[in-house]
């Protein structure tokens, strides 16, 4: 009889294991499926190229590339000085709450004629404006920007993962700083080494930056202001207005660079348990969105 019990329990404890890992093996599937690729490893559909002196949609000399299973952004093609081709590939959904990680590599030469501050330096931009209303002779977008630099000189720190804020501010350490670029506390990163990059945001208040799984900065309340950002058009450009959403862009700034693994997770959405599509990770109510 003790026998048979114990041989019960035992059957128990292993089918309470079994129901453990088959539950743990289920929600890692679910985490994993939280985030979209962004990038079909294939073509550019369901991004939008502007580049300065072109208009929207008009991808000069192939600058931003489909190969390899990358975005690749190279001037090969171009003829002449690089003449301040300033463009920007932008994902056609706009987001507010999100969680955004990539990795990219910066590779080759400076293209000639271009700016010295542009050397191994490129970055992706955020709570940009719709490209769409960027007039054909304006170089940055209203966007803030996580900011991608390599080491130049060896003995020489040249942190990655900083903030630029091309007609916008932000409030670092209490305050706006106007500063157009705050650094941030990364190691450099020297040759062309892939570097993994994760953003996060949480509307217009929270927005954090990830290198190589290290938190690197942190600031709140982007939002529409300082300089930079030249000939856009006026009616877009209202200082002070908080930024609670927008558009997410690679840059291309004369320096090739490589992107790939590109994906987001979204962080608005349902909030009610009872509805079927409710997810417990979302930090932004969205009660529209709710299916029952």
């Amino acid at each position: 009889m003790k026998n048979r019990f114990i041989s019960y329990f035992k059957i128990v404890i292993l089918v309470i294991l079994f129901t453990s890992i088959k539950a743990f093996s289920q929600k890692n599937q679910i985490n994993e499926g939280e985030w979209v690729s962004m990038f079909n490893g294939e073509n550019l559909d369901g991004w939008t190229t502007k580049i300065q002196h072109y208009e929207v949609g008009d991808n000069y000399g192939d600058t931003f590339r489909a190969e390899e299973n990358m975005i690749k952004v190279r001037y090969d093609k171009y003829e002449g000085d690089f003449n301040d081709r300033y463009g920007h590939l932008y994902f056609d959904q706009p987001y507010s709450y999100f969680h955004l990680s990539l990795e990219y590599r910066i590779v080759g030469e400076l293209h000639p004629g271009s700016a010295s501050y542009t050397i191994k330096n490129s970055g992706l931009m955020f709570h940009s404006q719709d490209p769409r209303t960027m007039l054909k002779e304006q170089d940055w977008p209203i966007s803030v920007e996580m900011q991608f630099l390599a080491g130049v000189e060896e003995g020489k720190e040249r942190p990655t993962g900083n903030m630029c804020s091309p007609g916008t501010d932000i409030v670092y350490e209490g305050k706006i700083d106007e500063r157009h670029c705050v650094p941030s506390n990364s190691k450099t990163y020297f040759g062309d080494q892939w570097v993994k990059a994760e953003l996060i945001v949480y509307g217009d208040s929270l927005v954090k930056h990830i290198i190589n799984g290290h938190e690197v900065l942190s600031y709140t309340q982007p939002q529409i202001g300082g300089g930079v950002a030249n000939r856009y058009d006026p009616a877009i450009k209202i200082d002070g207005k908080l930024l609670s959403e927008g558009f997410i862009a690679l840059q291309s700034e004369s320096q090739p660079i490589d992107f790939k693994n590109i994906k987001i997770k979204n962080l608005k959405g349902c909030k009610d348990p009872k509805a079927k599509n409710f997810k417990a990770y979302y930090v932004k109510s969205d009660k529209k969105s709710c299916t029952y």
